[in-house]
């Protein structure tokens, strides 16, 4: 027997729920299939070591969601009716440089610029006018992130109707590097703002990376790294609650082997224990591009979108330590101690550049010259037991070990320890005794726990130029709707791409409905005056 609903969605992840939960709005029902056991693929808390100890095992920070719609209008009512909640952790980042120097962001702008001017007060200037800029061209990239491509102006057009937008245009084709040099001088400062940019991992020196280097710092400064309270996977259980709501169903344990075609039309998928699932009006995938596309006969794809899949970059592996400890990480400073949920390690701006330039040319790295070290428990101890603490260590790789097999279960034991040492440098309370269980997670096993990651990758692929937005998952299918007539792509792989933004969600979400003869404002208001008319009428 198979299952039929007027949608299949093939993956659950963040965004394939958002989209999802639009289309169950819409009245119609819908089903999802995800391999995995929980569902949110990158937004999931999970309890992998110890009882009571709740890790995002993935993704943490929530900050660039915000801006969507999806929370920012609360179109799905994930904030007023499932209760979402975010957190703004105060310092926004703590970080320490190689000659024990170190770096506080604050939400407040003038202790933050204070501590841009205990470098350099060029610099402190400089990072005042870079707020401001930023300002007049917010709405301009948030416009282009949160619609369609093709849908309205495009970003180039955007700005050019903005003040100064033909430097804009340029900072934008710029790397992340060229701005950081232009911009600043003080080599600390330089140092702080390349690793705020990197969180994204995305390669600074790649051009195309320009505006990170704005839209990391003023986004955090405006809103810091933004968690949901309770953990990551709290978006992702709001999002299943909406979609079961409206009547929608998520299987997991299951994992989608082959797309059905019929009369050159997708019609649905089977998983790998045989069964059907019929899609009625549409066929949503959340599947990795590169997966997606080996799941029909070659001859059914446009040529052009098979070498646009083929020449894909999948982006900047990673490898994560997740701890459960007694106490958080404190960091050494002139004057005492420091904490921060989000937290770090780095080398100078150079080390990062050269860093990348080593992952992309494929060569093993045995050194750790950017590493973030997240300790959500400082801001939500609900967490964690009582007083105890989740910590993480994320840092870049390559996917080939820094060993002579090129193998990272040979070294990943003792590559784990070298990233506890390093931290102990800065952070010496975090002693072996403090740490009560461990676990370890090369670029290989971040892919075998969730195929979609890709070399354990978890963005969803570069976004340079090449792969952003019309080129984004490749040249001429960027609007969501694949070569095959019938199936629909969201998930990181198409624009804007990855990190937690919702944004191809969403905007897979408005492309289907109005294939569908109606619209996403249409869908969101029919919504928001059902729920106001069922409100209690005030007396």
């Amino acid at each position: 027997m198979a299952v039929v609903a007027d949608v299949v969605v093939a993956g659950a992840g963040h965004n394939s729920l958002i989209t999802a939960a639009y289309l169950a709005m819409s009245g119609r029902s819908v089903v999802m299939v995800d391999g995995r056991p929980v569902a949110g693929g990158g937004a999931v808390t999970e309890e992998v070591l110890l009882p009571g100890y709740r890790i995002d095992t993935c993704s943490t920070g929530h900050t660039l969601l915000l801006g969507n719609p999806v929370i920012a209008a609360d179109e799905l009512g994930l904030v007023s009716e499932q209760g979402l909640t975010y957190l703004d952790p105060d310092p926004v980042a703590h970080l320490s440089f190689p000659d024990g120097e170190h770096f506080t962001m604050w939400l407040d702008v003038e202790r933050t610029t204070a501590e841009f001017a205990r470098f350099s007060q060029d610099d402190a200037k400089s990072y005042r006018r870079m707020l401001k800029e930023w300002e007049t061209v917010r709405h301009a990239f948030a416009q282009a992130t949160f619609n369609p491509v093709g849908v309205g102006p495009s970003l180039d057009e955007l700005l050019r109707q903005t003040p100064n937008g033909n430097v804009w245009l340029r900072r934008k084709a710029l790397s992340a590097w060229d701005v950081v040099k232009h911009e600043f001088k003080n080599r600390h400062v330089r140092a702080f703002v390349m690793w705020l940019a990197f969180q994204t991992l995305v390669s600074l020196d790649q051009p195309g990376s320009g505006s990170l280097a704005y839209s990391l710092l003023a986004g955090r400064q405006k809103r810091s790294w933004s968690i949901p309270r309770g953990g990551s996977g709290q978006l992702t259980e709001a999002l299943v609650r909406k979609i079961e709501s409206h009547g929608g169903k998520i299987v997991t344990g299951k994992s989608v082997r082959q797309l059905i075609i019929k009369d050159g039309r997708c019609g649905g998928f089977i998983t790998d224990d045989g069964e059907q699932y019929i899609g009625r009006e549409a066929v949503v995938s959340t599947i990795h591009i590169k997966h997606l596309i080996e799941m029909a006969p070659k001859e059914l794809w446009d040529e052009g979108f098979r070498y646009g899949v083929e020449t894909f970059d999948v982006g900047i592996p990673a490898f994560a330590v997740y701890l459960c400890t007694t106490e958080p990480p404190r960091f050494k400073t002139a004057t005492g101690t420091e904490t921060a949920v989000s937290a770090g390690m780095t080398g100078w701006a150079e080390d990062i550049v050269r860093l990348t330039r080593q992952i992309r040319d494929g060569e093993g790295v045995a050194d750790a010259p950017w590493l973030l070290v997240a300790t959500p428990t400082l801001a939500d101890p609900t967490r964690a037991p009582a007083g105890h603490h989740t910590v993480k260590l994320i840092v870049p790789c390559s996917v080939r070990a820094p060993s002579a097999t090129g193998v990272w279960d040979d070294v990943k034991e003792s590559f784990a320890q070298m990233l506890l040492e390093k931290v102990r440098i800065v952070a010496p309370n975090l002693t072996p005794d403090v740490i009560k269980a461990m676990l370890i997670r090369s670029p290989a096993d971040i892919e075998a726990a969730n195929p979609h990651m890709i070399n354990g990758t978890f963005h969803g692929g570069d976004r340079g130029f090449a792969f952003s937005g019309s080129l984004r998952p490749a040249p001429g299918w960027a609007q969501h709707r694949m070569p095959i007539p019938g199936l629909y792509q969201t998930g990181g792989t198409t624009h804007p791409g990855g990190s937690i933004t919702g944004a191809p969600g969403r905007n897979a979400a408005s492309i289907i409905l109005k294939d569908l003869g109606t619209s996403i404002e249409e869908v969101v208001a029919a919504h928001k005056a059902t729920a106001e008319s069922r409100r209690p009428q005030k007396v």
